[in-house]
């Protein structure tokens, strides 16, 4: 006996096979429709198509068998709904505002003999209300286990919460509940955790994630405040302290409630050096004596903690105080232009009496009064018996 055809198979598979979402037939006078799905409050469009409409007009009908246009004529008195195309081959229309109430499966009608149908089913999508966080009601210490409770009402289909503390998720319990309504649900979550010093001040999330949602953020958060035993260190100023120099020992405390008083002690020294709401210890003139090992204890009515200083004093600095440079460089500056100044002084001195010079000797022959050769000499020789009254030329 032969092997059995493929042929009949495939014909059966393709008989039977028709695309997800839609009413197919090889008939052309037969309607097809798509499955639709709307977030309630929105609008959905139902089209329904035909190739072959025989003379005839397609209609819509919703599930409770109420006809709601039949071509283009409205036959529902409900503004909602509204035509959006109406030709031989085509019949869409538009509801607005869905509500739960508007679920289920709408019926697209030809009337030919005999009349056929397609089926469009239209889920409404239940949307989520803002979840609650309930379960904190005071400040928690170090340590303590804190339990938290999220809910949220009115998801179609259920809705699923996810807990986060900061950067860290947190894994919850979650419960189911149907709604009164039949329609929606109700979920509700909750976490338990341990509490740190670093969870002071933390937000912990519970989201809601759903479907109607299209990713759209919809969460709660609950600040927690956690009191715990404060810490203490201390910060010197100037940084390295110097013999003579004023110096202050900051202890900085940290803690949920903050330190209010800040006990000082010196050890190998007694009493205690100071205890105050004032944090800082205060030398207004170090001398070799201060060094030694101080302790700063922060103290809040959740505890206490005690924070230790090795304080070694310095020599003086040998280096110059900025004052001392600043004159330095100024003095520096002035010895400079004043020997400019002389530099110039001397060039000065020397040029003039260069010049000083030639214009004597330039003078002395340019003179209409200097007398010649022959009358010096004369007056000279006469000089001897001329007296006091006579005058002396020489040149």
């Amino acid at each position: 006996m032969g092997a059995p055809s493929a042929v009949p198979l495939l014909l059966l598979l393709a008989c039977c096979w028709a695309p997800t979402g839609a009413n197919l037939s090889q008939d052309d006078s037969q309607p097809w429709t798509s499955d639709e799905t709307v977030v309630a409050g929105g609008t959905v469009v139902l089209k329904c198509q035909v190739k072959d409409h025989e003379d005839s007009s397609l209609q819509w009908s919703n599930p409770a068998q109420q006809t709601l246009y039949f071509g283009e004529k409205r036959a529902l008195r409900d503004n909602r709904i509204q035509l959006v195309s109406s030709t031989p081959h085509e019949l869409s229309i538009s509801i607005s505002n869905v509500a739960l109430a508007d679920e289920g499966e709408y019926t697209c009608s030809i009337f030919t003999m005999p009349v056929r149908t397609a089926k469009s089913l239209v889920t409404v999508l239940g949307i989520p209300q803002k979840p609650v966080i309930t379960g904190y009601k005071s400040s928690l210490r170090e340590k303590d286990t804190a339990t938290l409770n999220c809910q949220s009402s009115g998801s179609k289909p259920a809705a699923h919460l996810t807990w986060r503390k900061g950067d860290q998720e947190l894994r919850g319990e979650q419960k189911v509940q149907e709604d009164p309504n039949g329609k929606t649900f109700t979920v509700s979550s909750s976490v338990t955790f341990q509490v740190t010093r670093e969870d002071d001040g933390a937000n912990i999330v519970c989201s809601v994630n759903h479907e109607s949602l299209k990713g759209a953020d919809r969460s709660t958060s609950q600040r927690i405040e956690v009191l715990y035993t404060p810490t203490a260190m201390i910060r010197p100023d100037p940084p390295h302290p110097r013999e003579g120099q004023k110096l202050l020992l900051h202890c900085e405390g940290r803690g949920n409630p903050v330190p209010q008083q800040y006990l000082w002690v010196k050890e190998g020294s007694e009493p205690p050096l100071k205890m105050t709401q004032d944090s800082a210890l205060i030398f207004p003139f170090l001398n070799k004596s201060d060094s030694g090992t101080y302790g700063c204890t922060a103290i809040s009515n959740m505890g206490s903690y005690t924070a230790y200083f090795t304080l070694n004093v310095n020599d003086p600095s040998p280096v110059p105080s900025s004052s001392s440079t600043y004159h330095a460089i100024i003095g520096g500056i002035v010895a400079f232009i004043v020997f400019l100044l002389l530099i110039l002084l001397i060039f000065l001195g020397h040029y003039l009496i260069r010049h000083k010079g030639t214009y004597l000797t330039h003078e002395a022959k340019g003179s209409d009064d200097a007398p010649d050769a022959d009358t010096a000499i004369i007056n000279a020789e006469g000089g001897q018996s001329g007296g006091d009254d006579k005058k002396e030329y020489f040149i």
